[in-house]
């Protein structure tokens, strides 16, 4: 299975408080994001919806689905990925990655995956890896 790697850095992050409260723990909230990938990944504001679980004023968890268009080693096309992670108290998000079965499309199409990732908080580029196959 090919391996291949990069970085991505936050592009935009707007996120509110769905409940109950903004200083309730644990409370639920919601975030849009838009990433940019580079390496093996190539995909410029990509289209990222999370749910996020605060269990303490710094720590929890979260899921989401993260749409990318731009290429994979030079192949063209778009898929989704479904990201599930926590957060601790020092602020280290750490996530894994799957490709959503049949989301590819272009070059794409038939893409099968899993990766992850660890962001550092103040760190301004994530660096991922990315197990993929294609057909």
């Amino acid at each position: 299975m090919p391996t291949t790697t990069g970085h991505f850095t936050f592009a935009d992050w707007q996120e509110r408080v769905i409940g109950p409260g903004e200083d309730a723990n644990p409370r639920l909230a919601h975030a849009s994001v838009r990433n940019t990938f580079c390496g093996g990944i190539e995909a410029a504001g990509t289209h990222c919806e999370y749910a996020i679980v605060y269990v303490t004023a710094k720590t929890g968890s979260f899921s989401g689905m993260e749409l990318l268009t731009g290429s994979v080693d030079g192949s063209e096309g778009s898929f989704a990925v479904e990201e599930r992670g926590f957060f601790d108290e020092d602020g280290t998000v750490h996530c894994t990655f799957e490709v959503v079965p049949g989301s590819g499309s272009g070059q794409l199409a038939g893409l099968t995956g899993k990766g992850h990732f660890t962001a550092r908080h103040g760190e301004p580029a994530v660096p991922y890896r990315f197990e993929y196959e294609t057909p």
